[in-house]
């Protein structure tokens, strides 16, 4: 398989974890000690790493650490949006169109070596 697409479709597995390790406790464990929502966090925490390392790995064999950090940006906009709208019933922003943009032009200087 295309080590680009393997590599994004593990980042993206991978970011959906690390979202719901990183914000799900403030909605769910809200009502517990701090201690309690970072074991279960560090719990989910763990799926991310088994998938974020490999996607690092397949995808560091076509692409620069630097690319493949951009590409984790764009994933993680690209979930975390969804999440904190559908699942924290936060306000979706204007703020995360520009910073998405930001995230466009950031993908073009770390991969227009590429596009030539």
């Amino acid at each position: 398989m295309n080590p680009v697409l393997t590599s994004i479709g593990l980042l993206f597995c991978s970011n959906v974890f690390m979202t719901f390790a990183w914000y799900a406790h403030l909605k769910e464990l809200n009502g517990k000690p701090w201690l309690i929502a970072a074991l279960v966090s560090w719990g989910i925490a763990l799926f991310e790493y088994l998938l974020q390392v490999p996607a690092n790995r397949v995808g560091y064999t076509v692409m620069s650490v630097g690319q493949l950090k951009i590409l984790q940006e764009v994933i993680t906009l690209s979930v975390f949006v969804p999440f904190s709208v559908f699942y924290l019933k936060e306000p979706l922003k204007q703020d995360y169109l520009w910073a998405g943009l930001c995230l466009v032009g950031a993908v073009y200087f770390m991969f227009r070596s590429k596009l030539n």
